[in-house]
C-alpha cells in the first residue's frame, strides 16, 4: 500500500451535538465553500458518524469527517488522502499540502467559534449556537 503525496489529518473539538455538525458537513454548499477547488463526491454517508468522499479536481484521492462524540462535544476528525496532477514536483505539493492544511485548520476555528458563541462555560452542547442554522 503506498502512501499518498498529501496525506492530512487534523482533530478539533468543538461544543456541538454530533448531529447539528452531521448536518453542517452533510450539505454540499458548505463542501463548496470549504474546498472550492476539488470536487467532493459522496461515498460514505455515516450519519451522526460524518461522511466520506471521493475527490477529484485540484486532487484526486479521499477525504473524510469522522464525528466523534467525547463529553459534552465532538471531536471533529479530517482526513484527505490525495494525489496531485501528474508531474506536481515535491515542492509544490508541500505548498499544497500546507496550504490545504492550513484553510481546514482556519475554518474549522471559525465553525468552533460560531459553534459555541454565547455559551457560558459549562454549558451542555444544546446551549451553543447550532452551526447548521
Amino acid at each position: 500500500m503506498t502512501v499518498p503525496s498529501i496525506d492530512l489529518r487534523d482533530e478539533s473539538f468543538i461544543v456541538a451535538r454530533p448531529q447539528d455538525l452531521a448536518m453542517y458537513f452533510a450539505r454540499a454548499d458548505v463542501r463548496r465553500t470549504w474546498w472550492p477547488d476539488l470536487r467532493l463526491a459522496v461515498s460514505e454517508h455515516r450519519g451522526d458518524e460524518g461522511v466520506r468522499w471521493i475527490v477529484g479536481g485540484a486532487l484526486t484521492g479521499t477525504a473524510e469527517i469522522w464525528l466523534q462524540a467525547w463529553r459534552d462535544g465532538v471531536v471533529v476528525h479530517w482526513f484527505l488522502r490525495a494525489e496531485p496532477p501528474p508531474g506536481t514536483g515535491t515542492r509544490r505539493t508541500r505548498r499544497l499540502a500546507r496550504r490545504y492544511a492550513l484553510g481546514y485548520k482556519a475554518r474549522i476555528h471559525r465553525l468552533k467559534d460560531e459553534a459555541e458563541r454565547g455559551r457560558p462555560p459549562g454549558t451542555p452542547p444544546c446551549h451553543a449556537r447550532s452551526p447548521v442554522a
